[in-house]
């Protein structure tokens, strides 16, 4: 009994060591560039440092990682939303007409002095915004009544101006058919991919009959 107290003990004081070392980084540490060696003399100087002796370098270092990781997340997190509320991004704007847009909010120098991971970050979210946009894209065709394995040759004859005319009036009644705008050629590309891909699966399964019951 004595022995699962001292290691229930041994275990709860190092729990609070850990939550000493994690409040000092919370105080002294902001900056997600920070290094290890730097923060670590800047630590020992705290008279909190003292609390924390039962953590070895190893623990507190990855500690540290952590919280590093963590504010860096946040900021990330704080520069994405910061695009979203920016009414100037659309998915063909450039790192050069947005920075001029939002180069006075803090979320923009917080997230890094340097401005190629600025433009880096900013790129990652056009291209993800971008991949979003033409999955919703692929979704709202197959949602499109009016295109059919028969759309691709209607489009060949006669009537195809008014079949495609049909197909865009029906894109342009949501959302997600306008988001495109701006990237005509995508737009038409996945399209075509689509109408393409219809014609060759051809026309869908009939729904299977039901068999009446045998008779006993």
């Amino acid at each position: 009994s004595s022995g699962i107290n001292a290691e229930y003990g041994g275990a709860h004081a190092q729990e609070e060591a850990k939550q000493h070392f994690t409040a000092l980084l919370h105080d002294m540490v902001r900056d997600p560039d920070a290094s290890w060696r730097k923060t670590r003399k800047q630590l020992k100087d705290d008279t909190r440092w003292d609390m924390t002796s039962l953590l070895d370098l190893e623990q507190k270092e990855k500690l540290f990682t952590q919280h590093i990781e963590s504010l860096s997340s946040k900021r990330k997190r704080a520069f994405v939303r910061m695009l979203d509320e920016c009414e100037h991004v659309t998915l063909t704007s450039t790192w050069k007409e947005v920075r001029r847009k939002i180069k006075h909010d803090s979320r923009f120098s917080k997230l890094s002095e340097d401005d190629k991971e600025r433009e880096a970050e900013f790129d990652r979210y056009v291209t993800d915004k971008l991949a979003q946009a033409k999955a919703d894209f692929r979704t709202l065709l197959r949602e499109t009544k009016c295109i059919t394995h028969k759309s691709k040759e209607i489009l060949r004859g006669a009537n195809g101006d008014t079949h495609m005319r049909e197909i865009k009036q029906f894109l342009k009644n949501d959302k997600r058919g306008l988001v495109l705008d701006d990237l005509q050629e995508d737009r038409d590309r996945i399209l075509d991919d689509y109408l393409t891909e219809l014609e060759k699966v051809g026309p869908p399964p009939p729904p299977t009959a039901t068999k009446p019951l045998a008779k006993r």
